[in-house]
């Protein structure tokens, strides 16, 4: 566990703009991944939309570490989707804050740990192409939308870890696991300095990195609702803690 301390690192995680029945808008994150940050040694600094350029500059200098969140659909332009009736939810001004800070991040050699939506947003971020609906395009998939189906923490399949990566490091060298699955996209070509660190059956990529960076990493699956469930998971927080924090 990483030490709780004055010196503790500030790790800023992305926002996203919801809407409730009485047409009040929020920006909000789900508090699991605070929860997860937190006890995993960091103080979480929550980033909202909105904001231009030189404000995010400003902001990334002086996080020491990123959490790109999950969320909505990107948008196809990113990636020249060919497929835009499979794309649903999406920010624009959502993906224009995401993808300065992904960029800055992997520019800046900030430590990063991409969730969900981040996993696949880094992707493209880096030059890469996603499946717009993984059920529908990508040849023999398995079912990867659960989501409003179960509890978040349903272990819906098994991922295979690759042997010598960050994630197997992370997890204690174990070369399988079950996750949660909650995403109808997915990443179909991999993008510039990315390399794959997981599988699902189907052969999808469950998780990237970046070699030779501080800490980068992305996962498809929700590590923030199986913490209490499998400590290997608070060991993805703990990793982009311990990285920011220098250690």
């Amino acid at each position: 566990m990483t030490n709780h301390s004055t010196n503790r690192p500030l790790i800023g995680l992305t926002t996203y703009r919801k809407t409730l029945q009485n047409a009040v808008q929020l920006m909000s994150i789900p508090p699991a991944y605070v929860e997860a940050v937190s006890a995993a040694g960091g103080v979480p600094v929550l980033i909202p939309l909105g904001l231009d350029e030189d404000a995010l500059g400003v902001l990334m200098a002086r996080l020491d570490g990123l959490l790109l969140s999950g969320g909505g659909d990107l948008a196809g332009e990113y990636y020249q989707s060919e497929h835009p009736n499979l794309i649903f939810d999406v920010d624009p001004d959502r993906d224009r804050v995401e993808l300065f800070l992904a960029h800055a991040a992997v520019e800046r050699d900030k430590p990063l740990l991409a969730i969900c939506r981040g996993h696949q947003l880094l992707n493209v971020a880096l030059g890469g192409s996603l499946y717009e609906d993984v059920l529908h395009l990508m040849p023999s998939a398995i079912k990867h939308d659960y989501w409003g189906e179960y509890p978040r923490n349903f272990l819906s399949h098994e991922v295979t870890v690759c042997a010598g990566s960050l994630l197997a490091g992370r997890l204690g060298e174990r070369r399988t696991l079950r996750v949660n699955s909650l995403h109808h996209q997915g990443i179909r070509d991999l993008g510039r300095g990315l390399v794959a660190a997981a599988h699902a059956p189907d052969g999808l990529v469950e998780s990237v990195e970046i070699p030779g960076h501080r800490y980068a990493l992305g996962v498809q699956w929700h590590p923030e609702n199986l913490i209490h469930d499998d400590p290997a998971m608070l060991s993805l927080f703990q990793g982009l803690v311990e990285a920011a924090a220098g250690e």
